[in-house]
């Protein structure tokens, strides 16, 4: 599967925020202000932190009441083909709601101008190691695809592969650096459990999982495991969880946070 390319700086229109609706509303003189404030501290940060490679998070959504405070992510890696550098974001994007997805690359000003929840930012600096592995997959259309699944919920079973969520894309293409005997969605998720990964655990009662799956086309809740479901538990994979099981893997850094 080709990798989708956004190349003009304002050409957000149509690269829908994960898990939202597209809107025809094009963002206001002070949103794009906001969003280009953050995107130069963000490289200020990145720039500060000697990384090649790190993890960026952005807070699209205000999912304070499930306790977490970040809702997407996406690769960061500095761009040295070009100069001078810049950092540049891979990340996966759900279609104006629908039940697909596909990978985009973005520059910073492009990844937080989708009028976000919250104008701060956060990110992991990956280990050397690992930065090293994934620099190259993540320049090549073809391998960052790898373990990408068109097929979309936005709370996709963490350990299963009939969908894949935007965080969930991110975390197995990491193990497929990190391992590079891997090869599939199903070898990443066991490695993934073997280094100790352990996915949010969201308590949905049954009529909020009626409604999701009745009222939105991006959320289904038939990949998991019908015990944990029908006890309304749906483990699934979020920044928040990623962000606390990255250092204490020894795969990362701890969390720097970035605000305007």
């Amino acid at each position: 599967m080709k990798l989708a390319v956004v190349i003009a700086a304002l050409a957000i229109a149509t690269a829908a925020q994960a898990g939202r609706p597209c809107d025809d509303r094009q963002p206001t003189p002070r949103e794009i202000e906001q969003g280009l404030n953050l995107a130069q501290a963000t490289a200020r940060q990145l720039d500060a932190s000697g990384a090649q490679v790190a993890i960026l998070a952005r807070a699209g959504q205000d999912l304070s009441k499930y306790g977490l405070r970040w809702s997407h992510l996406g690769f960061v890696y500095r761009d040295t083909n070009q100069q001078p550098a810049a950092w540049r974001v891979v990340h996966k994007l759900n279609h104006c709601g629908s039940d697909l997805a596909a990978l985009y690359r973005q520059g910073l000003g492009e990844f937080f101008m989708d009028r976000p929840y919250r104008y701060d930012a956060a990110f992991v600096v990956l280990k050397p190691e690992l930065q090293q592995a994934l620099l190259p997959v993540l320049t090549d259309n073809g391998r960052v695809a790898q373990f990408n699944e068109r097929r979309y919920s936005m709370v996709a079973y963490a350990f299963g592969t009939k969908y894949q969520q935007s965080n969930q894309w991110v975390l197995e293409t990491l193990a497929g650096a990190a391992a590079p005997g891997i090869i599939s969605r199903r070898a990443a998720q066991d490695w993934l459990q073997v280094q100790g990964y352990q996915p949010t655990d969201l308590h949905l009662s049954t009529l909020t999982r009626l409604g999701g799956r009745m009222t939105r086309a991006n959320i289904a809740f038939d990949d998991h495991p019908s015990a944990r479901r029908f006890a309304s538990h749906i483990d699934t994979v979020t920044v928040d969880s990623m962000f606390a099981w990255l250092p204490r893997a020894g795969l990362a850094q701890p969390t720097q946070f970035v605000q305007q």
